[in-house]
């Protein structure tokens, strides 16, 4: 069976390291319906905890979007980020009334300092993530191998030297992406009549580069990017857009840090006769 040569182009990877988010100050609002048998003491107490809730979600998604997203190319980044979870440090009540309409609604307004967390190393899985060789000359095959140690749902990404963001797997022809932990897996498969081959770009001087290889897993069946497949085998991403970024981190941000997990590997691409 003829194979169908995949052309890993090179990039050189730009690294933004974010500035972490420091703790900050956010006001938030909270309501209890008070049960027949409820004092309004326990419905206002139930109401803070409500507003103390929609603080730290309000101070999440300031943690999240203080890194600056700017491009699909980002991936290639360590997204711990969008583990941030929020801590209260501070809480100061603003104010407390009982709704105009319905007297039985009691509303709490405050003021909390939330401070991000980050969940500690080791914490839910791991995903091992490995290439075939650290260097590479070009026109070599490229294969990629992973384990995971519980059972997960796993993504592999390229990032093109355009920038462009190529999702290598799942794919059109392979959609299941579930692994059992403690096995290797290996894409391509051999028999898969797909291969990966390392290549510069038309017209690039140079004679070595990086490429950058991302894996992520899930514990659950997540549909953390959307799966078209509209052409061809792969689905791909556009270098200037922010979509499948924004998109990605956004629905990581829905998941419990223990739930999801990344790796990455690069190796250096040489010319042959270069030094």
């Amino acid at each position: 069976m003829k194979k169908l040569f995949i052309i890993i182009m090179l990039f050189f990877s730009v690294r933004a390291y974010a500035i972490e988010p420091t703790a900050i100050w956010v006001e938030a609002q909270g309501s209890a319906v008070a049960g027949e048998a409820e004092t309004g003491i326990e419905a206002k107490a139930r109401a803070r905890k409500d507003a103390e809730r929609n603080a730290i979600e309000q101070a999440v998604g300031t943690f999240v979007k203080s890194h600056s997203v700017v491009a699909n190319y980002q991936l290639a980044e360590d997204l711990t980020y969008a583990s941030v979870r929020g801590r209260i440090e501070k809480v100061e009540v603003v104010r407390e009334w009982r709704d105009e309409q319905d007297k039985d609604i009691y509303r709490v307004m405050v003021k909390a300092l939330v401070q991000p967390v980050y969940p500690e190393k080791g914490e839910g899985f791991s995903i091992k993530l490995a290439l075939s060789k650290p260097v590479l000359n070009e026109g070599d095959e490229v294969r990629i191998f992973y384990q995971a140690d519980k059972d997960a749902y796993v993504y592999i990404f390229v990032i093109a030297a355009d920038g462009s963001v190529t999702l290598l797997f799942p794919n059109s022809l392979n959609r299941d992406n579930l692994v059992k932990p403690g096995v290797a897996y290996q894409f391509p498969l051999t028999d898969s009549g797909v291969s990966l081959k390392a290549a510069f770009l038309p017209g690039f001087k140079g004679d070595s580069a990086e490429e950058t290889v991302k894996v992520m897993a899930t514990r659950k069946k997540e549909e953390i990017i959307s799966l078209g497949f509209k052409e061809g085998m792969f689905e791909v991403y556009d270098a200037k857009s922010t979509g499948m970024i924004s998109d990605l981190i956004r629905r990581l941000g829905t998941l419990e840090p223990a739930d999801w997990t990344e790796a990455s590997a690069v190796y250096t691409i040489k010319r042959a006769g270069g030094r």
